[in-house]
């Protein structure tokens, strides 16, 4: 059985993304308040396998979360991509006139912004987990309350779905990366079946040098799609750049990383994996 920590609760979307992506193991999970808890659950256990959201269609990057992915170690081993439908939840002998107050995460709530405001009537409130307000409001019994969240989360707490599919967006997907301590990641992910990378570099403080490294990607002929810059602490206007590359070709992608390592300061492949299909 593996153990996989995520930040949240049960029916939480961290904790459909494990089920989807460990669709055919026994999986116990480990539920943590803040991303910060899941890097420190792996580092007091090697065994322990983390899953968390590192960008939304909508909302976008979670710009902390690399950050803690780079200063843990950790390499990562798989990505999942899960379509966020969000639903409306109360107890069950609620109804529409009874809702006085609405309850969840600020990037659900961000999602749902226009349900919201075509119903002006509620009181919004922002709450640190989707399933987490939804659980509250089970467990209080909390009357002329709903959260916002996952449908699954009816079944799970014993709640009433007024509305389903309330998201502004319906091609609103969140990418979730999987990672393992190094001595671990082996044992989960086959490097013949990476199609994907993702590494993080610096570049020196002139003119040109991101547009060369960019230049000798495109001629080894591998897809960026994704590139990411985060300031460096403490030296002003020089960052650290979080890139993806999907390839065909493991040796050329290879070859690739060999010729822009020169160009750069501290390369670090984050992992090298297969990448994620978007799950309805």
């Amino acid at each position: 059985m593996k153990r996989i920590a995520i930040q949240g609760i049960e029916g939480s979307f961290h904790d459909i993304a494990a089920h989807q992506f460990f669709d055919d193991e026994d999986i116990e999970l480990i539920c943590c308040s803040t991303f910060e808890q899941v890097f420190q659950s792996m580092a007091s256990d090697q065994t322990i396998i983390g899953l968390a959201a590192i960008e939304n269609t909508i909302a976008g990057s979670l710009l902390h979360n690399y950050e803690l992915l780079l200063q843990s170690g950790a390499a990562i081993v798989g990505e999942h991509k899960l379509r966020i439908k969000h639903s409306i939840l109360c107890l069950p002998d609620d109804d529409w006139a009874d809702i006085r107050e609405v309850h969840s995460h600020p990037v659900a709530l961000m999602q749902c912004r226009e349900f919201l405001e075509q119903h002006e009537q509620f009181k919004v409130v922002e709450a640190s987990d989707t399933a987490g307000a939804a659980r509250a409001i089970a467990e209080g019994r909390l009357h002329g309350q709903a959260a916002i969240g996952s449908s699954q989360l009816a079944e799970l707490y014993g709640l009433k779905v007024l509305e389903e599919g309330i998201e502004t967006n319906k091609h609103n997907f969140t990418r979730f990366l999987v990672f393992s301590a190094p001595s671990r990641a082996n044992l989960l992910r086959k490097i013949m079946e990476a199609d994907k990378s993702s590494i993080v570099f610096s570049l020196p403080h002139e003119e040109g040098s991101l547009s060369q490294v960019l230049s000798i990607l495109s001629f080894y002929k591998l897809n960026l799609t994704k590139i990411q810059s985060l300031p460096i602490i403490g030296r002003e206007w020089e960052y650290m750049f979080y890139v993806d590359l999907q390839f065909n070709d493991y040796t050329r992608y290879s070859q690739a990383i060999d010729a822009i390592r020169p160009l750069t300061s501290g390369l670090k492949i984050l992992g090298e994996y297969r990448h994620g299909k978007e799950r309805i």
